[in-house]
């Protein structure tokens, strides 16, 4: 079956990095696009970056510049690297891919805690 497990996430300063990545299994990773959705308290979840299968990203714009989403087929692993993070981009971040129409999957989430 799908999985989408999320690795990555923690507590950081303002202005500090992480790198989240996400391994998939269960289908053929090379042939889907694959997506990064953040979800803040009191918030709906929201598009972060998305990665075609031929490698074309798409980012929003609260965090264009700041964000880099990647990937590698030979390791069915989507990454997400934040650089300068703020304290709004607090929020539990989900890998999320569509294999077609009432088939969508998502990891179980990691938490990412911009603080001082």
């Amino acid at each position: 079956q799908v999985q989408l497990v999320e690795s990555g996430g923690g507590l950081v300063q303002p202005g500090g990095s992480l790198r989240l990545s996400c391994v998939a299994s269960g289908f053929t990773f090379s042939g889907y696009a694959l997506s990064w959705y953040r979800q803040a308290p009191g918030k709906q979840r929201e598009l972060v970056a998305g990665i075609t299968a031929s490698g074309i990203s798409n980012y929003a714009e609260s965090v264009k510049g700041r964000f880099t989403v990647s990937r590698d087929n030979t390791k069915n692993t989507v990454n997400l690297e934040m650089n300068s993070l703020k304290p709004e981009d607090t929020a539990v971040y989900y890998c999320y891919v569509r294999r077609g129409v009432g088939n969508d999957y998502w990891g179980q989430g990691t938490q990412v805690t911009v603080s001082s």
